[in-house]
């Protein structure tokens, strides 16, 4: 039996609206997603108009799994819980349990392994009358991990009905309410201060003296994120009828609260007390002489000058070479005052973008996107347009097309302003061209960077800003630099035409990396869209006609551009098919095959984090890892080589680069055998520096 075709548009809206109401649907009794089990649940079987209901959320991850406390250490998200209740019935926020200390690696992580619950305390109104029922919805969300972390939501749904009798005590939900009440820290006033001197959380606490009358092991949560660092334990002693805690400050640690909010456990009798300790200056020792300068602010100045120095030495990156190119066209055809001009613009246009770019990275960051430096180079889309732009400046030139007067539209009489204006968005393009860049030094600047509050860290990016456009800068301002530059001349034009051929040299590295995001078919395209983009352009540097040659010039540069514009989006959409690798050395990283590798005693690995958009880290392949020498040394110390590819976004990749303190690529680590601590290698490899780590194994 056949379906009437006037029926297939509505059948094929019903398909495509199905998952997304399925999505959309709110879920009564256990939900159960990946490795988790979830459940809103209730410590009664009904509630009474005017009294409390106990409820929360029950989550039951999988055997060796686990969810997250409101500070979740080192690494991971807390749950959430977002209420949509009936009008007069009101929620506390989550009364969260003390978590347990899970270790992951050289991580420190607090959360909840097994079944457990996170109550919340709702007021009933005395409004309800008897025989009413109460529907109570939640959207939860949250984090669960082993090695790995997958995210995950649910809608769900209670309904109790109202009695005017106290309610009675649901048996099935009992025990976890109880589990929840023992493990809540009970709030106490004992007087408690702290300070972050020496870069240490040094806190006192007076509790009840009966607490001091009999040893007891304690342990200390502190409910502030990235204050302390969790991979290094705490240190609890009782002296002078006091509890002393010490903990080394986290890196990242820059600001430190007025009250801080600790939870203490006295673990022997498996008690909880909640408390808040005033900041205050205290001796924590007569013998430790005040420490000047917190870590937080030494790490931040030294990443400050990493990334000063790492964004002078982007201007030696062959990505940003044909930029200066341009750049020294403008330089060379100006007086004095003009350079300068010309160099503060440029240098405005430089740290700018920057800021821009380091904005949009951090905004996105806090919004839980998995992203990293040079991230736009990872959609097609973004590659395309550089290539257009790329192209069309070196067609500028060659003599093709005039790029200021014609495109920008400001007629023949240029003024100083629009030079000015051309120096301001030639740093625009430094900086595009740039950021996939990973100049020495920068690496830990960037890392830094990321996890630091976002003040500090757009500091870290405007020095990184300040480092590309310095030697424009110094050369602009210097007499003596400017004095050093040839004179104007015919010679000129012959200048201007070779600085088009690194912008094409420029295009075709775009275009491989292109063509390894996405196929030889899109590869085709693009290059289809340059002709295009060639022809309209051609079109707009030939001479004005009459008023129905112009009219038709402009027909033909919009179809131009405008087919250019849809060969670029065909591209975008286009998927690369899977590379084999041929007899390689090396296999594809992944999370699983790393642990794998780690497990066996007699193995090391080393590990190589590469983008195809990565110069540094091609030449690093090129010159070293893939040199018949490392090959040996490779095989001759049985080292396991594992190389993931950046190229096209990675959540998984940028997860390792952060957890080892990166934000881009290269990075190299190498893995010792029986499981010690990973070694990083420089930015900068040569086939020496390799076989001598592989050695030191």
């Amino acid at each position: 039996m056949t379906m009437p075709t006037r029926q297939l548009p509505m059948l094929c809206l019903l398909l495509w609206l199905l998952p997304g109401l399925a999505m959309a649907q709110t879920d009564t009794g256990p939900v159960h997603r990946d490795h988790i089990e979830v459940e809103l649940i209730a410590a009664t079987t009904s509630v009474q108009p005017g009294s409390t209901l106990h409820a929360g959320l029950r989550l039951l991850p999988d055997p060796g799994w686990h969810t997250y406390w409101k500070n979740p250490g080192d690494s991971g998200l807390p749950t959430r819980i977002h209420w949509t209740l009936p009008e007069g019935i009101q929620a506390s926020g989550i009364d969260w349990p003390y978590p347990e200390a899970i270790p992951f690696a050289h991580l420190i992580n607090y959360g909840y392994e097994g079944e457990h619950l996170l109550p919340v305390t709702l007021q009933i109104p005395d409004t309800l009358e008897a025989g009413d029922r109460v529907v109570l919805q939640a959207k939860a969300e949250w984090l669960v991990c082993e090695e790995i972390c997958i995210p995950g939501d649910a809608r769900l749904q209670l309904s109790l009905p109202v009695e005017m009798s106290p309610p009675a005590r649901n048996e099935h939900t009992a025990p976890l309410f109880e589990w929840a009440e023992q493990r809540r820290p009970g709030p106490v006033d004992w007087p408690a201060r702290f300070t972050t001197e020496g870069g240490r959380l040094n806190v006192l606490i007076g509790p009840d003296q009966f607490l001091l009358q009999e040893p007891r092991r304690w342990a200390v949560f502190v409910a502030e994120d990235n204050l302390v660092d969790h991979s290094r334990p705490a240190d609890i002693h009782i002296n002078n009828d006091q509890i002393r805690v010490t903990q080394p400050l986290s890196p990242f640690a820059a600001e430190v609260p007025d009250a801080l909010r600790l939870v203490l456990v006295d673990i022997d009798n498996a008690r909880a007390y909640a408390l808040s300790a005033a900041g205050e200056t205290f001796t924590t020792d007569a013998n430790e002489a005040p420490h000047p300068l917190p870590d937080h602010q030494t790490g931040w100045l030294v990443a400050l000058l990493l990334a000063l120095v790492g964004g002078m030495l982007l201007n030696l990156m062959p990505c940003v070479f044909p930029v200066l190119s341009i750049k020294a066209m403008s330089l060379v055809a100006g007086t004095g005052h003009d350079q300068r001009l010309h160099g503060l613009a440029y240098t405005a246009g430089v740290v700018l973008s920057f800021a821009v770019l380091a904005a949009l990275l951090l905004g996105l960051r806090a919004s839980g996107e998995a992203i990293g430096w040079g991230f736009q180079l990872q959609s097609p889309l973004f590659v395309g347009v550089l290539v257009y732009l790329l192209f069309a400046l070196g067609l500028s030139l060659s003599g093709v097309f005039d790029f200021g007067t014609r495109i920008m539209g400001l007629g023949q009489g240029l003024t100083r302003h629009s030079g000015l204006s051309g120096s301001f968005y030639t740093g625009i393009l430094a900086c595009v061209v740039a950021s996939p860049c990973t100049a020495p030094f920068m690496g830990t600047a960037l890392g830094v960077a990321v996890l630091m509050p976002w003040p500090m860290a757009m500091g870290i990016f405007l020095a990184l800003g300040v480092g590309l456009a310095l030697p424009m800068l110094a050369l602009s301002f210097s007499p003596r630099l400017a004095r050093a530059m040839p004179r104007p001349g015919p010679w000129m034009e012959t200048f201007k035409q070779a600085m088009a051929f690194p912008l094409y040299l420029a295009v075709v590295w775009l275009l491989w990396v292109l063509a390894r995001q996405t196929d030889a078919n899109a590869l085709a395209v693009i290059l289809t869209g340059m002709v295009l983009l060639a022809f309209a352009l051609w079109l707009v540097g030939r001479p004005a006609g009459g008023t129905g040659t112009r009219l038709l010039r402009h027909a033909l540069v919009g179809l131009g551009l405008g087919l250019a514009a849809m060969a670029l989006i065909t591209v975008a959409q286009i998927e690369a098919e899977p590379r084999v690798q041929a007899e390689a050395h090396w296999e594809p990283w992944s999370a699983d095959r790393l642990e794998a590798l780690r497990a066996d005693p007699q193995r090391a690995v080393l590990v190589n984090m590469t983008a195809d958009w990565c110069v540094t880290c091609l030449v690093n392949e090129r010159v070293a890892l893939n040199t018949e020498t490392v090959r040996e040394a490779l095989n001759t110390h049985q080292v396991s080589y594992l190389k993931g590819d950046w190229t096209r976004r990675d959540p998984a990749i940028t997860a390792y680069l952060a957890e080892h303190g990166r934000n881009g690529v290269p990075l190299y680590v190498l893995y010792p055998r029986e499981g010690g601590d990973p070694q990083l290698l420089p930015q900068v490899l040569t086939p020496a520096l390799v076989v001598q780590a592989l050695e030191s194994l």
